[in-house]
């Protein structure tokens, strides 16, 4: 990295194992080190069974590796906390909810609603959902549900968002109507984004780096910046060209021989 004092996440030397359901030892994740500067938006890509969530959850603190160490502005990571929002493949938005007060559970959770409660409206304003305020999560369509799990993980000013998947069961036009969105807010608030997804053309659209993993063990294979400025174009040259170029990576990154397991 360019700059030491710019590194918000440190990932270093991390393993994670676990045992599945039929006993057999699954190594998850295997010698993993990245560094993740403030005010970026870096997204990791691989097959299913890489690591890529099993990565996230443990920058989130909702899991421990089994050796190595994550940090945040240097501090060790131990546990959940507000300052790393975190949003999932559905959303997970309480369905007993409105929009609005979906959106206030964080400030709730941390006691200062009552001092910043104007910020539920600015969200709502920012995700482009006004006048859907007092519905109800099955009143509204999978984007929209997916534009107010991101506004309630935002809404905290968190160091870092962690995205796992959130367009991942959208069609194609809500999923890139919901990348301009999501651009847009990473503009304005200026969070770290992380953000795990199967879609190449998502990766390139938003990021400034992509992380390539290899399958089980997933270990990180490469790192890619992506060179051209946004706003990005789907159908432009150096966007195809990428593209191919990452595609062969991770076609290299797949046929990397990978340890036997005896059962």
């Amino acid at each position: 990295m360019s700059n030491s004092n710019q590194v918000l996440l440190g990932i270093e030397n991390v393993y994670r194992t676990y045992v599945d359901d039929d006993d057999n030892k699954v190594e998850a994740l295997f010698d993993v080190s990245l560094e993740v500067e403030k005010g970026e938006f870096v997204t990791i890509i691989g097959s299913s069974g890489c690591g890529k969530t099993t990565l996230l959850r443990l920058i989130a603190g909702l899991d421990k590796p089994l050796s190595g160490e994550l940090t945040i502005d240097g501090k060790l990571i131990t546990g959940t906390d507000p300052g790393r929002g975190y949003v999932f493949q559905q959303g997970g938005l309480f369905p007993w909810l409105s929009v609005e007060k979906n959106i206030a559970t964080g400030l709730k959770a941390r006691g200062v609603y009552k001092q910043e409660k104007d910020l539920v409206q600015e969200y709502i304003d920012l995700i482009g959902l006004q006048g859907f305020e007092k519905a109800f999560p099955h009143q509204i369509s999978g984007g929209m549900a997916q534009r107010v799990a991101i506004a309630r993980a935002l809404i905290n000013r968190p160091a870092a968002l962690l995205l796992d998947e959130p367009m991942g069961a959208l069609d194609s036009f809500t999923r890139a109507d919901l990348q301009d969105k999501l651009l847009e807010l990473w503009a304005h608030d200026k969070t770290t984004m992380i953000l795990v997804t199967h879609d190449i053309d998502e990766a390139i659209y938003l990021s400034d780096r992509i992380v390539i993993m290899t399958p089980r063990p997933g270990r990180i294979s490469e790192i890619l910046t992506v060179p051209f400025p946004r706003p990005r174009h789907r159908g432009g040259v150096e966007f195809l060209t990428m593209r191919g170029t990452i595609l062969e990576k991770l076609h290299l990154a797949t046929a990397l021989p990978q340890p036997e397991y005896k059962i």
